[in-house]
């Protein structure tokens, strides 16, 4: 019998999932397609990872699985589409979302109860499921969310509202989950945690898990396999360590590969000799560049490098020559940085270095608190004490629901203290209206959609200047929408934009303000690899405007390449204040505060580097500093940063 069984699982084929067959789509207003003959073919219990830049037809596609598309949204629709075997033309949304649980990229709009429990509850209710109470704690005991069940949905941080929505969806138990960037507002563990919970329900329940994703790194740890998309189109659908070694499509379309498989490339390209091969080898033909920190130590640990670099006298002087460049280059940035940081003003002029900086924004024991369920006061923020000053680079990061949102609500004015104060550009906010904050501090939301108020990007960017009657207003907003890649989109409506498209009319809009002091909540969420590097290369161009710029992130890899100061917030206090390289070496705090160290660092701590790297650039020349010297290791101290 055992014998029959197996070879009955042996010869039959998987079932199909979801199949589409040349799909078209075009929304209302638009000239060009978002799906333009698309098909796609992916297997029951799958876990797959969609990828593409920004307006590619990731969300789009997923939309339709469900029914959403054409039955919600109308345009112009072509092509076949069948879910679990069965065609989806005829199928009700209910009838579909009984089997397809989704959690959407803007996840807030689908919460519509008061509580959490409530929430969790709402789908089985709906069906008439007589244990739907039992179905909503189990998941939420899933997303780690049970013991706030009595909390309002208005109370929560971003980051809870949307593990609320993945237990929402799970309510239901569907058997295919789809969900879209569920990393985009969670810290590091929460991050983790919602991977964790989708591969359990993948591997032990046998759900087929669909994610949206620009985060190659969870990509490589959890997903099986990953589709790439273009243009409406699908590239290809692919095991995930060959499809995120398919450097040069990843790279042509803005997709940042794994930190650790572009560490290895800088490697290869620094260390390559004759005799040395292009990466790991798989089969007689094919090298593959390790994806996750567990094949990058393997990988670095066969290379050799010092006994093949030492065999040729002229390639290590080659490479103590970029070493030595690298690190020169290190050193300089980080001495303008901190100079920047002491000597600039608004005009740009030296200040007199016997007086004492006057703070751009300072808190005296700030304590900030809302009412919950029977009137109960929660505190967020208790008792912080700091300053801000000019030309810092600062980074707010720690767990959801530390306070960071709430911190940048304080400093725009949006939000006052019940206790101490806040003052912002030498105004106490309680004396100063919204209205005159407005013009000097920029606060771009972690929601997009709540910044919306007209109908076209062009508008949306023109509001501020026009209403201040700014000079030069046009040629502004020109550069501006020219510098976000969203001249195109120009006479769209931002609220019918993909989420990340979204994310850039929102940074549009901020900078075209170039305001004194600039807060932005989670700004790179929802982003693509080359929206992201455009965002910090207009942080780099606002520095001339914006005399302090606050970012309230989870992006340790944003943190490393951008900030100059660290503050961990951790259950409304600050826990830690410093350089990035003095926070990231504190793995404790780390662990308490919600966080996580980035791949790169992960791995140079792992293959024994006398320091983390914080980032691809400073580990190659850690590396190279390794290879090199027969000094102690703690004198082959690898960049970082200051």
């Amino acid at each position: 019998m055992h014998n029959v069984m197996s070879q009955s699982v042996s010869i039959s084929a998987p079932k199909s999932a979801i199949s589409i067959q040349n799909v078209t789509f075009t929304y209302p207003g638009s000239e060009e397609p978002v799906l333009n003959g698309a098909s796609l073919e992916l297997q029951q219990g799958s876990f797959t990872a969609i990828i593409g830049s920004n307006g590619c037809g990731k969300s789009t596609m997923c939309k339709l699985f469900n029914g959403l598309i054409p039955q919600f949204y109308t345009g112009d629709f072509s092509g076949e589409v069948h879910v679990l075997g069965v065609p989806a033309e005829g199928r009700s949304v209910a009838d579909l979302s009984r089997k397809i649980g989704y959690v959407y990229q803007d996840f807030d709009n689908q919460l519509v109860r008061p509580t959490v429990l409530d929430e969790a509850c709402f789908a089985p209710l709906n069906y008439g499921l007589p244990n739907y109470r039992e179905m909503g704690e189990q998941a939420l005991a899933m997303c780690g969310l049970d013991t706030i069940h009595n909390r309002y949905i208005w109370e929560l941080s971003g980051g809870q509202k949307h593990l609320l929505a993945l237990a929402g969806a799970l309510s239901l138990n569907p058997d295919i989950l789809i969900v879209d960037e569920p990393v985009s507002q969670l810290d590091p563990q929460h991050a983790k945690l919602i991977y964790k919970c989708l591969s359990r329900l993948n591997k032990e329940y046998g759900k087929t898990i669909i994610v949206i994703e620009h985060h190659t790194e969870f990509i490589a740890d959890f997903c099986e396999d990953v589709v790439l998309m273009d243009k409406g189109r699908v590239l290809w659908n692919l095991p995930v360590k060959e499809g995120l070694n398919q450097i040069a499509d990843l790279e042509r379309l803005g997709i940042q590969p794994p930190e650790v498989t572009r560490a290895a490339i800088q490697a290869d390209e620094h260390f390559k000799e004759g005799e040395l091969s292009s990466g790991t080898q798989d089969s007689a033909t094919q090298y593959w560049f390790p994806i996750t920190v567990d094949e990058a130590v393997v990988y670095f640990a066969q290379r050799q490098y010092p006994q093949d670099l030492h065999a040729s006298g002229k390639r290590r002087d080659s490479a103590e020559h970029a070493l030595q460049m690298q690190t020169m280059n290190t050193i300089q940035s980080a001495m303008e940085q901190n100079d920047a940081a002491v000597s600039r003003i608004s005009g740009g002029t030296l200040t007199d270095s016997t007086a004492a900086p006057v703070p751009i924004v300072e808190f005296q024991n700030t304590r900030l608190r809302y009412r919950g369920l029977g009137k109960k006061e929660h505190e967020v923020i208790r008792g912080i004490n700091f300053s801000l000053h000019e030309g810092e680079r600062i980074a707010l990061v720690g767990n959801n629901g530390a306070g960071k949102s709430s911190l940048l609500r304080l400093m725009a004015g949006i939000s006052l203290p019940q206790e101490g104060s806040v003052s912002v550009l030498g105004e106490v906010t309680h004396r100063s209206s919204l209205e005159q904050l407005a013009g000097r501090v920029a606060y771009i939301f972690q929601n997009s959609s709540e910044m919306f108020i007209e109908d076209s990007v062009r508008k949306e960017v023109a509001y501020f200047l026009k209403t201040r009657r700014i000079q030069e207003a046009d040629k502004q907003i020109a550069h501006v929408l020219d510098r976000f890649r969203l001249t195109p989109l120009q006479e769209r409506d931002a609220r019918l934009l993909s989420g990340g498209q979204q994310r850039r009319v929102t940074l549009a809009i901020g900078a075209a303000m170039k305001p004194s002091l600039m807060l932005l909540d989670e700004p790179t969420a929802n982003l693509d690899l080359a929206t992201r590097e455009e965002l910090i290369g207009v942080l780099n161009e606002l520095d001339q405007y914006v005399r302090t710029t606050v970012i309230a992130t989870h992006d340790m890899q944003l943190v490393t390449q951008w900030a100059s100061r660290v503050i961990v917030l951790h259950n409304g206090r600050v826990e830690a204040d410093g350089t990035p390289a003095e926070v990231f070496a504190d793995e404790p705090l780390l662990r308490r505060s919600g966080l996580a160290l980035t791949q790169i660092m992960e791995l140079s701590h792992r293959i024994g580097l006398p320091a983390l790297c914080p980032t691809t650039d400073a580990f190659v020349a850690g590396l190279l500093k390794q290879s090199f010297t027969k000094e102690d290791a703690r004198h082959a101290a690898c960049p970082q940063l200051v």
